[in-house]
């Protein structure tokens, strides 16, 4: 196997092992802390012996064992642990486990650690992002846009606020799930979209793996609340969402905006579930929350077969029902790009423009602006808005978008 095989096993064990492995330490050792360390100096390892020794038969049995190893070896050096007997436990883990409780999955069980309500909700973002999804804490901090000192920080307290609360491994109780389970949903929206349009700029531009392990995980929580709307709907919602992302980024690695989009390359399969999780939500005749509402407007976009055919009504209405449950400016901003379908780049550029004082620091911001500016025949203010969303945005394939659109500005 040559270093270059060597280097992608390597690439893809932490695409699909690292969840996995943190998860299965922090269940025998119980601290993050000593999980996500350890977890680290594995792949560490790996990468020194593995060119060498060649790649393991079982790439996540080799990590966690090697994982566990160091641990153990921390927790020796540490010498601070006065219960030996807890100490040889974890050692040597002769007891049996611990009921898994209402959901059998170990990543799901670190996610609720994660999304514990004692953590502030960026901060549960951020330690799940690093914890489950395997970011590097500079990718997370490209992400919030904060320095990456103050995001070690941030990821470092609430571990210990974890450790010091005592909170349990392990997912509520199944009638205590239903109040639990909004946090996270939303962390699960807010990891999948760092998937969907990742925000380094030394990343790739789609993280399939961080888009797939949010679907996987919700899927197992719509498994455990069948009647759930909101789970039903954030399924819906990635899927259809998901659906395009083959169309998503050109060869050349250019962001492809939805109207340009390859239809065809759609996943037809993944359209055909959104849609019908969409259609069984609008059957219960129950007034639909935040992610039904999304999933719903993916819907009419993803039912047209070209984009001249999108109900623009529809959606605006849609979003019309969105704004009245959801007042943040995206959501405003999101409407604005519909109404210029509807009635008109003008009237989309005055709502715009209303949103100044609360995005004029978020890149799409702008980049609207300056698709609006330019619909209008206003070539200088649409270059310095083109301008000032390049400045901003962190996603590799839509500032290459960004730039070839202020460039056919002439």
């Amino acid at each position: 196997m040559s270093a270059v095989d060597v280097r992608e096993a390597i690439t893809q064990a932490h695409t699909r092992e690292w969840a996995r492995v943190v998860a299965a330490l922090t269940r025998r050792f119980g601290d993050l802390d000593i999980a996500e360390e350890a977890a680290a100096e594995a792949f560490a390892t790996a990468v020194e012996r593995w060119p060498a020794d060649g790649v393991p038969p079982n790439p996540g049995a080799w990590l966690t064992t090697t994982a566990s190893r160091k641990a153990i070896d921390r927790i020796r050096r540490e010498d601070k642990r006065d219960d030996k007997q807890k100490e040889a436990q974890m050692l040597y883990d002769d007891e049996p486990p611990e009921p898994l409780g209402a959901i059998e999955d170990e990543r799901l069980r670190l996610i609720f650690i994660c999304c514990h309500p004692a953590l502030a909700m960026e901060t549960r973002v951020a330690l799940t992002l690093r914890m489950v999804g395997g970011l590097t804490v500079p990718e997370i901090a490209r992400a919030f846009l904060v320095q990456e000192t103050a995001m070690g920080q941030r990821i470092t307290r609430a571990k210990a606020k974890i450790k010091a609360a005592r909170i349990p491994y392990r997912v509520p109780s199944a009638e205590d799930l239903p109040g639990r389970v909004s946090g996270v949903l939303s962390v699960l929206f807010l990891v999948f979209n760092e998937g969907y349009l990742a925000t380094g700029p030394d990343t790739d531009p789609v993280r399939p793996d961080l888009t797939g392990e949010a679907i996987r995980l919700t899927r197992l929580i719509r498994a455990l609340m069948p009647q759930d709307g909101e789970v039903a709907g954030l399924l819906a919602l990635m899927l259809l969402t998901e659906a395009r992302r083959a169309a998503r980024v050109s060869a050349s690695g250019e962001l492809v905006a939805l109207a340009e989009q390859d239809r065809g390359a759609w996943d037809a399969a993944l359209v055909a579930e959104g849609h019908r999780l969409v259609r069984e939500r609008l059957a219960t005749k129950v007034a639909p929350g935040r992610y039904q509402i999304l999933a719903a407007i993916n819907a009419v976009h993803t039912s047209a077969r070209d984009v001249r055919d999108t109900d623009w009504s529809q959606v605006v209405a849609l979003y019309d029902q969105l704004v009245r449950l959801d007042r943040s400016p995206i959501v405003a901003l999101n409407r604005a790009v519909a109404v210029a379908e509807l009635d008109g780049p003008q009237v989309a550029l005055s709502a715009v423009d209303r949103l100044e004082g609360t995005l004029a620091g978020y890149h799409a911001y702008h980049a609207t602006r300056a698709d609006l500016l330019r619909r209008l025949g206003r070539g200088q203010q649409a270059r310095a808005a083109y301008d000032k969303a390049i400045e901003l945005a962190g996603n590799t394939a839509e500032t290459a978008y960004l730039k070839r659109r202020r460039d056919q500005l002439g």
